[in-house]
């Protein structure tokens, strides 16, 4: 791997990641892509040539090490994306679950940061993936809403404590995406309610002001403009892609 500025990509083989890693390399940046399956990791290095990947799980504290060892450069960004478990809704989710989703998001995110401490460039940045119902919660989606609210804590923690080295932090939050993901959470919530994976669809299409699902290349234009020097003004700040979703102030 060319001793080049790196952005390190959790969760770089799934709908969004898949684009961030497209749209980094197009920026100038070598990717290191963290993930579990060794068989997604292989497919996404014959899409991309500037692509490194290290085969680890965020979920465990092994993957601090891992993550260590395969940096070779200066890290200019890590952007924490992976995604959670559908857990259901609040009423049913399994405890179990929630405290997963805690891990991987918020354990995610202070291992893959610790990883990279002592390779952080100048004006570097900690990016997070969060999701609209952190901020917006909803009975239907309990994990994801749960473990986003808290990451959104940790990410402004994150930029007070980095703030000092010039380093920010980050939270972007996309609203629903059109994906297998959202499918999954469309059935469970159709499942609870009695009524079609359609109506779900259409209903979380009205809940947008431009009747749109956000988008993965949404998102990786967000993770990309944080590249800019001047983007370190945002420190701390969550960034929301949830396509005129959101109700509340600020």
């Amino acid at each position: 791997m060319p001793d080049k500025n790196l952005a390190i990509v959790v969760g770089a083989t799934g709908t969004f990641g898949v684009e961030i890693v497209r749209q980094l390399i197009d920026n100038g940046l070598h990717v290191l892509a963290v993930g579990r399956s060794a068989d997604s990791l292989a497919s996404l290095t014959e899409q991309f040539s500037e692509v490194s990947v290290v085969q680890a799980d965020i979920s465990q504290d092994s993957a601090i090490e891992a993550i260590k060892s395969a940096i070779t450069g200066p890290v200019k960004m890590v952007v924490h994306g992976p995604g959670v478990a559908v857990a259901g809704g609040i009423l049913k989710a399994p405890t179990a679950a929630m405290v997963d989703a805690v891990n991987i998001k918020v354990g995610g995110i202070l291992r893959l940061s610790r990883a990279a401490d002592e390779h952080f460039g100048d004006n570097a940045r900690i990016v997070a993936i969060g999701g609209h119902y952190g901020l917006e919660p909803t009975e239907y989606a309990a994990s994801a809403g749960v473990a986003n609210a808290a990451l959104v804590n940790v990410m402004r923690q994150l930029s007070l404590a980095y703030g000092r080295r010039g380093i920010s932090a980050h939270t972007i939050a996309p609203g629903p995406a059109d994906s297998d993901r959202l499918r999954n959470v469309a059935t469970a919530r159709a499942e609870q309610r009695g009524i079609s994976v359609d109506d779900v669809l259409e209903e979380l299409l009205e809940e947008s002001s431009v009747h749109q699902f956000t988008t993965a290349e949404q998102v990786g234009w967000a993770v990309c403009n944080l590249l800019d020097d001047r983007a370190i003004g945002m420190t701390g700040s969550t960034i929301m892609l949830d396509s005129g979703r959101r109700k509340g102030l600020p």
